[in-house]
């Protein structure tokens, strides 16, 4: 009998699909099936409140409802797709190459290319000693060093998206050009000082390691990088998600719309310069200060002091003044937030009176 008729032969196996087509596969579903769960919040929402919960759809305890349980889910669930794309474009970006790409380069071309990579690398201000030491004794110019800590929290990708979902593509434009603008015009204002004496010196004589090196990484390594990315950080600002979405129903549900264009409308000069000031003590993300943006442009607030609070807050809080305390004197602080504070002022002014 021959070999190849017996029962006893192997049988072939069909191959299996590479694990990089699988998970392609499974990330085309999986996006699937969020693009139809996301349209489906606003009916949900309805239903629970008024349906299940027994509201009244004119009552003010109704409205502020309807808009924590359609908002937690819908922040939440455009924050983990961000989140997971951005995490693997920062794959490509590790803080040795992010330092090898601004060294070096004039101080104008710096701080536009420093304004940019700060859009799309996972720093903040808790990375903010670290990363000033590191670029300051690589030979990264000042100014350059100012841009890209402005840019990391201000026009983060967070912050960017979320708008675009909440807002619209216009609002996310208006938020991520006039947040460069502010970035690269007070790096360059920054350089122009000629500060480097207000830095401690103690940074000066710190000997930054050779850089070492870099991992090679797969597509499947990247795609595991933004899962990672989701975990760490939609694992540490959900709770901030929760508070700011429940400040933001209290003013859906509550606030009447007069009294907010009373204090925040274009009307108030005032408005503005308050609005900055009311950010700089409050620490939160962008993701846990969207959803208060969203309720008071609802309310009657003007977009542009409504932009110079959400600025102010992510920008210009008081924790990274203290981190940064440790690199800088007092005298660069109060530099560094003043001219930071104008710029947001100025297009909390210009936006309130072109739009």
């Amino acid at each position: 009998m021959n070999s190849a008729d017996s029962p006893l032969a192997p049988t072939s196996v069909p191959a299996r699909p590479p694990a990089a087509f699988r998970r392609l596969v499974w990330g085309a579903v999986g996006l699937g099936l969020w693009w139809f769960a996301y349209g489906q919040l606003g009916a949900l929402a309805r239903w629970l409140t008024y349906g299940v919960a027994g509201l009244s759809s004119a009552s003010r305890l109704g409205s502020a409802v309807e808009f924590f349980i359609y908002e937690v889910p819908k922040v939440l669930m455009l924050l983990t797709l961000v989140v997971f794309g951005v995490g693997i474009i920062r794959s490509f970006f590790t803080p040795e190459r992010t330092r090898r790409i601004l060294s070096g380069r004039r101080e104008s071309a710096g701080s536009v290319l420093a304004a940019l990579l700060g859009v799309v690398t996972p720093f903040c201000s808790c990375s903010a000693v670290p990363l000033f030491i590191g670029f300051v004794t690589t030979g990264v110019p000042l100014g350059v060093t100012f841009s890209f800590l402005i840019s990391a929290p201000m026009v983060n990708e967070v912050a960017l998206v979320l708008l675009f979902g909440l807002f619209g593509w216009k609002v996310a434009a208006i938020y991520l050009g006039t947040g460069l603008a502010i970035v690269i015009v007070a790096g360059w204002v920054l350089g122009r000082l000629r500060l480097e004496s207000q830095i401690e010196e103690w940074v000066y004589a710190t000997k930054t390691g050779a850089a070492g090196v870099e991992e090679a990484l797969t597509w499947a390594d990247r795609i595991d990088r933004g899962a990672e990315a989701v975990r760490d950080i939609v694992g540490r600002v959900w709770p901030f998600v929760l508070l700011g979405i429940a400040v933001g129903a209290g003013i859906h549900g509550y606030v009447p719309e007069n009294f907010m264009a009373s204090i925040m409308g274009r009307g108030a000069w005032w408005s503005v310069p308050l609005a900055v000031l009311i950010g700089v003590p409050m620490y939160s993300n962008a993701a846990g200060i969207i959803p208060i943006v969203q309720a008071l442009l609802g309310k009657g607030a003007a977009l542009g002091t409504v932009l110079a609070f959400m600025m102010s807050v992510i920008a210009l809080s008081l924790p990274e003044a203290i981190i940064l305390r440790r690199v800088l004197k007092p005298r660069l602080i109060w530099a560094f937030f003043g001219i930071v504070a104008l710029g947001i002022m100025f297009v909390g002014f210009l936006f309130n009176a072109l739009l």
